[in-house]
């Protein structure tokens, strides 16, 4: 299989990234968090509220499967959290090109200040709670990756240049 796979931590870029980089190879663009609400009805931060993590990372975890499982390639932006459940690292390794998408922890906090969508954030110190989860995770992020490309300063253009450069 063929697809793209953006992966990183929340705020990092992986939709902004993701839609320009399916238009830029004519792809189709898929977010995985956004097919988990079309599938339940609700936001995920309902689905957290109203059923735990543990159920939207057993939705997360169906959703890649599926999309392993499809036959065109596309551009697949992964919640923050996928990459990390030990169960979703085979379908990660056999979809294609996996891209750990990365930015600084004074960038992550800028873009995220004022989203309230995210739940794993809410509640406490915005930085501590970002650098708490980016030490759980960052190592399931660079072991699934083929690619790791700083979103922090860099223009969607040179992002977009550096990922096709490494698709070959």
């Amino acid at each position: 299989m063929n697809h793209i796979v953006l992966i990183g931590f929340m705020g990092c870029g992986k939709t902004s990234v993701g839609k320009r980089l399916a238009k830029r190879l004519d792809l189709t663009f898929v977010d995985t968090d956004e097919m988990i609400e079309q599938k339940m009805g609700m936001s995920v931060s309902d689905i957290f509220a109203g059923f735990g993590e543990t159920y939207f990372r057993q939705l997360e975890t169906e959703a890649i499967k599926e999309l392993s499982e499809a036959s065109s390639p596309c551009v697949i932006s992964v919640g923050g959290g996928l990459p990390v459940q030990s169960q979703n690292k085979p379908y990660l390794r056999n979809m294609g090109k996996v891209i750990f998408l990365t930015a600084t922890v004074d960038v992550l906090a800028e873009r995220l200040e004022t989203d309230t969508s995210r739940p794993m954030l809410q509640g406490g110190d915005l930085r501590k709670k970002i650098i708490s989860l980016m030490e759980e995770r960052e190592e399931a992020y660079r072991e699934a990756a083929d690619l790791e490309v700083d979103t922090s300063r860099q223009s969607f253009g040179k992002i977009i240049e550096k990922i096709v450069e490494n698709l070959d």
